[in-house]
């Protein structure tokens, strides 16, 4: 298991948790769910935001709010 900030721009990863709960409802909510795919799109040149690729639509996070999301990565 690795960090979504681990991830490179066209990596892929299936999600696995979301740690900190303070994060949790939100995430779930903008459709990071447990179970979905999530590609890396861009990361900033500063590493923050990431945009991410997840549940038909792209989103852009915080590298905070990036790193408490665990996903197991896939290769295509």
């Amino acid at each position: 298991m690795r960090k979504l900030t681990e991830l490179k721009i066209g990596e892929s990863g299936i999600i696995e948790s979301i740690e900190d709960d303070n994060y949790h409802i939100k995430l779930l909510e903008m459709g990071c769910i447990p179970g979905e795919e999530i590609t890396v799109e861009q990361i900033a040149i500063t590493g923050d935001p990431i945009n991410i690729y997840v549940s038909g639509y792209n989103l852009s996070l915080r590298k905070e709010e990036a790193n408490t999301i665990n996903v197991k990565k896939i290769n295509k």
